[in-house]
């Protein structure tokens, strides 16, 4: 399906909340290999259907999805290991940061717009990415899965980012890869854009009323109309 740019529902905004997984960074194609290899090893046969359920998940939500598609003989705390020492070694030096994502955070750092992330990663992992690609200090604030008691889908994780950065949600904008961050943003009373990364948008996405656009270029053009050529 081939997705233009919609930039019809692009209000005003005083802030704005990235993802961070499969929206600035390029980290859920390198972590889909990891899973795959992980499984085969372990003896189980990972799927497409298991792994897009997966995307956007929280580390316990995770868990129940693999319990569920493998049963409880399935070692999820040996996989979870597994797959983080993998993911630290082939993101030493850092992963790409997605197309357009650094030149749009910087813009809104040179306007004195204030920026946060809110992922569903631990703050471990989510401290070293971002500071591997020299990203890190653009952000207000970063909101992780340890900060939180309710993680995505539920929309505790972009309140508190907006809480910190001391803006209404509503004034918000959101920035999204994934079906389950999606619900959160929009949960929360956001402005929110899909930006799709390994999952399309469903019919329930295009029903919230969720602006979708192919890349965080797009995204940039269309809060700053001036750059547009």
């Amino acid at each position: 399906m081939t997705m233009l740019a919609d930039t019809r529902h692009l209000s005003p905004f005083t802030a704005v909340i990235f993802d961070m997984d499969g929206t600035i960074l390029d980290t859920e194609s390198v972590f889909k290999t990891i899973v795959f290899e992980v499984c085969t090893e372990l003896g189980f046969e990972m799927t497409e259907d298991v792994h897009r359920s997966m995307i956007g998940s929280s580390h316990e939500t995770t868990n129940r999805l693999l319990l569920e598609a493998y049963g409880v003989a399935f070692p999820y705390a040996l996989f979870d290991e597994k797959c983080r020492v993998i993911m630290r070694e082939r993101s030493h030096d850092g992963v790409p940061v997605k197309a357009g994502a650094r030149e749009f955070i910087t813009e809104l750092r040179d306007r004195g717009i204030p920026a946060a992330v809110a992922t569903s990663s631990r703050n471990p992992h989510a401290q070293h990415h971002l500071s591997a690609v020299g990203l890190l200090d653009l952000f207000e604030t970063v909101v992780t899965r340890d900060d939180v008691t309710f993680p995505k889908p539920h929309p505790e994780p972009y309140l508190l980012a907006a809480q910190r950065l001391g803006v209404e949600p509503t004034q918000c904008l959101a920035l999204e890869d994934s079906h389950t961050g999606v619900r959160a943003a929009h949960a929360a009373g956001m402005q929110t854009i899909m930006v799709p990364d390994l999952v399309g948008p469903s019919d329930e996405i295009h029903a919230l009323g969720v602006s979708v656009m192919t890349s965080m270029v797009d995204v940039h053009l269309a809060a700053f109309p001036r750059l547009r050529r």
